[in-house]
């Protein structure tokens, strides 16, 4: 019988490491992972530095800084009250720029460094220029933004009379829900051109003391009707019938006798009689106060933030941004609710025109001005609003007391109608901001496919300038009466303040 060979046991040179049966046995790589890995502190450390900040801005702000904010904002609520109309808030602008020195523009004359003034378009629209010290050729800062906003206007022929009530028909401007201008007080703005050419200035509805005017709306008890259509029709523009009097002259044989005794009502105040209507920019506007909202007051309810809040900070930001190394330029059109049409819209020459003859007395032509400058379009954007949460973004929508918001772009849908702003120019505007201490956020107009809307960019993008979308947050905006944080408000004026006045952005 074969002898059976032996089987030799391998010499173990290593004792066998212990472990529970199914547990793979760590790699090198993870054992040295273990050893490196930060303790929880550390974490803490780690993910302050990589992860992005939006704090409120309560715990940015210093407290004297925040005493700031609040005198600040009582001069912008006063602003707001004396400028409800394009025409009232140019009037507003050109009066403060006169207190700090600005002189109206003289296009044969050749200026010097310091030298502050202002050009008005047609009386709805205005520009500001403070020469820096730097040539014309290294371009300037331009702050554009917009001083219209919705708002309801008269007709041309407006008044009559129906069931002894005198009302005014209208046309609503801008983008407006039409339910929330009725049974709220309208006080009248605007300008009358009478017959032989003069012109007359009304405000009524403004003083206390005085009436206001009033659109009706159903009782609740009667609008089975009106209650099955849509939201957006619930009040049609035809509706939205301003009731003025109710009174009638004391002659019973007379037709229109109210409508005759409010046309004599306004031609003794006025001066004007019927047929002036045609030739006349009359809109009614809500008879509210600009006013502080909240039990903390952190708040600002008003009608006219959007987009006046962005043109009283970029105003404040030319006045105090003094000693500018760069021209800077504010710009405060009109017409952009409606798409920055006609004379006075940023869609026409008016700028590139205003550059054009700061330039020629140098012997340059505007391109020689425009091919380096830049621009911020200085417009509001949406705050995301816990109550009507569904239509936001909630990672990529501004929130109130997060600081100015910049935009890369507004448009809707694929971006349409957006300028969308370079990485590169982004860039540039972050490290500004971060290096001049201003709480920022970024944000986006909504849900890629809710809607959407535009602003003045575009169009300072086709002058090939470089352009961002930047201002303040608001809740419920193109309403009557819109809410902005104060904060918010104080950054926004920071920021544009930081462009005009700064050196070179890097």
């Amino acid at each position: 019988m074969p002898r059976k060979k032996k089987t030799e046991t391998p010499t173990q040179t290593e004792p066998v490491e212990k472990r529970k049966p199914g547990r793979p046995k760590k790699t090198e790589a993870e054992k040295a992972l273990k050893k490196e890995a930060p303790k929880s502190d550390e974490y803490e450390a780690l993910k302050e530095k990589l992860f992005m900040q939006n704090k409120h801005a309560e715990f940015s702000m210093s407290v004297s800084e925040i005493t700031k904010s609040n005198l600040f904002c009582n001069g912008y609520k006063q602003f707001l009250d004396n400028a409800k109309t394009e025409r009232e808030a140019v009037n507003e602008a050109v009066r403060i720029a006169r207190t700090f020195g600005y002189e109206p523009f003289d296009r044969k004359k050749k200026y010097a460094a310091g030298d502050k003034i202002y050009h008005v378009n047609r009386g709805k629209a205005v520009i500001f220029a403070s020469i820096g010290t730097r040539p014309l050729t290294d371009g300037v800062r331009i702050v554009a933004s917009h001083i219209d906003a919705p708002r309801i206007d008269l007709k041309p022929n407006p008044l009559y009379e129906d069931c002894d009530i005198a009302l005014f028909k209208t046309h609503y401007y801008g983008g407006i829900k039409k339910y929330q201008w009725t049974t709220i007080p309208l006080a009248l703005h605007g300008v009358v051109v009478r017959k032989d050419g003069s012109t007359v200035d009304i405000v009524y509805g403004e003083d206390e003391r005085e009436p206001k005017l009033y659109i009706s709306d159903l009782l609740p008890h009667l609008a089975k009707d009106q209650s099955s259509r849509t939201l957006s029709g619930g009040i049609l523009g035809e509706e939205l019938n301003i009731i003025v009097g109710s009174r009638p002259v004391k002659n019973e044989k007379l037709g229109d006798k109210v409508k005759l005794n409010i046309m004599r009502i306004l031609n003794e105040k006025y001066g004007i009689v019927e047929e002036d209507f045609l030739s006349a920019e009359l809109e009614a506007v809500p008879a509210f106060k600009a006013c502080d909202i909240g039990f903390d007051e952190s708040m600002i309810g008003a009608y006219g933030h959007d987009d006046r809040v962005c043109a009283y900070t970029s105003l404040m930001a030319q006045m105090y941004g003094v000693n500018n190394e760069y021209t800077s330029i504010c710009v405060l059109a009109d017409k952009e609710e409606i798409g920055s049409v006609g004379a006075t819209g940023l869609n026409s020459d008016y700028i590139k025109n205003f550059i054009t003859s700061l330039a020629r007395p140098y012997g340059l032509d505007s391109y020689d001005v425009l091919e380096n400058t830049v621009c911020i379009s200085a417009d509001v954007s949406v705050a995301h609003d816990p109550t009507w949460a569904s239509v936001t973004e909630k990672r990529n929508a501004a929130q109130l007391n997060r600081g100015v918001c910049m935009t890369k772009y507004t448009g809707a849908g694929g971006k349409s109608g957006s300028n969308d702003a370079s990485a590169e120019f982004c860039g540039k505007i972050r490290r500004m901001l971060d290096n001049a201490g201003v709480v920022w956020q970024t944000g986006e107009l909504g849900k890629v496919d809710q809607g959407g809307g535009g602003t003045v960019a575009r169009y300072v993008a086709s002058m090939e300038i470089d352009v961002i979308d930047m201002g303040i947050p608001v809740l419920s905006m193109h309403s009557p009466y819109e809410l902005v944080a104060k904060y918010d408000v104080y950054m926004a004026y920071k920021a544009f303040l930081a462009f005009v006045a700064g050196g070179e952005l890097k």
